[in-house]
Parts: structure tokens; C-alpha cells; sequence
């Protein structure tokens, strides 16, 4: 086990110590589950209660001027940042654990690899496929012919890749991801569902993330395009010929229908749903479970079903909540009038 005195980890992270630089740090954890030898952190002051609700960490990280009563404390500008570099320290990530081309994988001859390639066993490379400079390819991935994988990106096990699929540099796409299988358009016209053509692909951008068991649907015709930088969590669905743009963050269980566009750094909370053909601006934030039935404004927070703007979400609930008190008022003013009405019609 690691260990470090305080005032180390406050020269690692370029911090001012405040306290105790003798304190022995063996590791780090959050507020709530740290012991005495572990360091936290605060990320904000305005939050400080909570380590002075049983916190037995041993020392504090805290943003800059920050000084919590009682803790010796490590003060920086990025209290995020800072952490990170502290627990890679006590917790190294483990080295790739392929390396090299698995004799039990199946990589057709007219595959062009990389340098550096790693591809594990039970893994599936098509005919014409592209893997470029230090790429990993997991045990089961299927990448189907004519796809091209961008340098130094990440496919973890049993992902599968449809054919032409093109997937940016740095990415990461997690176990069980199905990137670019047949749309959910059907021509129904002649009494029976007939399956619309799948002449198109999936273009992925650099950085981009995507998480376990997310589905990616391929074009009719064209590319569904996801932007550099976009980040998407586990269990979400995105339908054919949608267009999403730069960093946005896409959260567990979001659906989005086929065609829908976004702008840049647009947030959809967990289990948002999107309607087909509808764009989204750039900066939108949706809140979980939104329902949208329609083009979104940029730079605006929606929120329910059928999305609306926070604060006037926030004014229909306060009234969904009285509704029991208003029915019960409404009742008695009901009486009221046919009270009078009879006193009226008896004169």
C-alpha cells in the first residue's frame, strides 16, 4: 500500500498546505465514505456542512481561500482535477490487458492495421476494414466490413460494429454497444411493413464515448452522425439519420427518434425522449424524463411532459399538487351557487 504525508500530495498538486503537513495519507474516497488515513475533497464551499457530519477523513482537498474548521486541508483552484491526479497516485489504472494479435481471433487478410494494434481472442474483423495506430479491439468485437477505426480508440468486449461503420480517433465505445444496425423505418403503404432501405452508415466523431449496450442506428441513405466530444451512457437508442453535434452529453435511457438534430453541448438528462425530425439548439439542457414534441430554443432548460421551461414546470406542479385542496374548493363553491340559485327561484 501507498502512502504520502500531506504536505507531498500539496507538492504534487502544486496546493497550498494548510495544517498538519505530517498527516500519513494511505488513500482517498468521498465525504461520505472516508476513513481517518483518507483524504476527500470539497467541491464547493457553499457545501462545507457536509464534513462536519461524520466525515472522518484524515485531511480535506478545498478550493483556494477555503479553510474547513478542524480538517488540515490542501487548498487549489480545480478541486476536481486535483483529486484525480491524487487517486490515479493511490489507485494506478491497470495496464491494457491485450496486447498484440490473439491467435484466436479471426482478422480477414485484407485488414489494414495500425501500428500497435491489439485485438483480442474471439474478435471479428471483416473484409476492408481500417484500424489505425494503437488501437484495441476486445475480446468478441465484430467490426463488419469496410469500417474504419480512428487512432487510439478503446472497443471493449462483444461490442459490435455494422459494415462502414467510422468511428473518430480517442474513443471509447463500451461491452454490448451496437453501433450502426438496420433503422425502425417501414413502408406500410401496401398492407404489410417493408423495411426501408439501409444504404447509409454511422459516422462517429473524435473523443467520442459510448456506453454499454447504447444502440446507434446506420441511415437510410447518408451517415447518422455523432459530434467530437459527445459523451453517451448506457441503455440509450439513437434512430437512423439523426444528427448530433459537439459535446453533448447523452444520458441513460434517453431515446432519440430518427432525424432529430442537435447543437453543441446540448445535456439530455436520464430517460429523456425526443420526437422524430425535431432540432435541438445549441446549450439546451433537458431534464429527466422530457418528453419533446418539438424544436428546441438554444441556451433554455426544459423540463416534463410535454417539455416545458423549468420554472413554469416548477408553477404546474406547485398546482398539480394542490389539486385535491382546488377540487375540494370547488366542490363547496358548487354548492354555494346552487344554494343560491334555489334561494333566488324561490322569491
Amino acid at each position: 500500500m501507498q502512502s504520502r504525508i500531506l504536505s507531498e500530495l500539496a507538492e504534487m498538486v502544486h496546493g497550498v498546505l494548510v495544517g498538519d503537513g505530517s498527516i500519513v495519507i494511505e488513500g482517498v474516497a468521498p465525504i461520505q465514505n472516508a476513513v481517518p488515513s483518507e483524504l476527500t475533497f470539497l467541491e464547493r464551499a457553499d457545501r462545507i456542512s457536509l464534513l462536519y457530519r461524520k466525515c472522518k477523513a484524515s485531511a480535506v482537498l478545498v478550493p483556494t481561500g477555503v479553510t474547513p474548521t478542524g480538517f488540515s486541508s490542501i487548498q487549489v483552484p480545480d478541486v476536481l482535477s486535483a483529486f484525480e491526479q491524487i487517486a490515479v497516485f493511490f489507485s494506478p489504472p491497470r495496464e491494457e490487458s491485450i496486447h498484440g494479435i490473439s491467435d484466436r481471433s479471426c482478422v480477414h487478410h485484407n485488414v489494414r492495421l495500425g501500428n500497435n494494434v491489439a485485438i483480442g481472442p474471439f474478435a471479428v474483423i471483416e473484409d476492408d476494414v481500417e484500424l489505425g495506430n494503437n488501437v484495441v479491439v476486445h475480446a468478441g468485437v465484430q467490426i463488419r466490413a469496410g469500417s474504419q477505426i480512428g487512432e487510439k480508440t478503446v472497443i471493449f468486449p462483444n461490442a459490435v460494429l455494422y459494415r462502414n461503420t467510422v468511428v473518430g480517433n480517442r474513443c471509447i465505445i463500451h461491452s454490448g454497444a451496437v453501433i450502426g444496425a438496420f433503422g425502425f423505418g417501414y413502408d406500410s403503404s401496401q398492407g404489410f411493413h417493408k423495411l426501408s432501405p439501409q444504404l447509409g452508415n454511422v459516422v462517429i466523431g473524435n473523443d467520442v464515448e459510448i456506453g454499454s449496450c447504447s444502440t446507434i442506428d446506420r441511415a437510410t441513405y447518408g451517415s447518422t452522425i455523432i459530434g467530437d466530444g459527445t459523451k453517451i451512457d448506457n441503455l440509450v437508442m439513437i434512430g437512423h439519420n439523426c444528427k448530433l453535434g459537439k459535446h453533448n452529453l447523452i444520458c441513460a435511457h434517453t431515446g432519440i427518434a430518427g432525424s432529430t438534430t442537435t447543437g453543441d453541448y446540448v445535456v439530455m438528462a436520464g430517460r429523456v425522449g425526443v420526437k422524430d425530425h425535431v432540432h435541438i439548439g445549441d446549450r439546451a439542457v433537458l431534464g429527466a424524463m422530457a418528453g419533446i414534441l418539438s424544436d428546441v430554443e438554444p441556451d433554455v432548460r426544459l423540463v416534463g411532459i410535454p417539455a416545458t421551461p423549468e420554472k413554469e414546470q416548477m408553477k404546474i406542479q406547485i398546482a398539480l399538487q394542490r389539486l385535491p385542496e382546488l377540487r375540494k374548493e370547488f366542490k363547496n363553491l358548487v354548492q354555494e351557487v346552487e344554494k343560491l340559485k334555489a334561494t333566488i327561484n324561490n322569491k
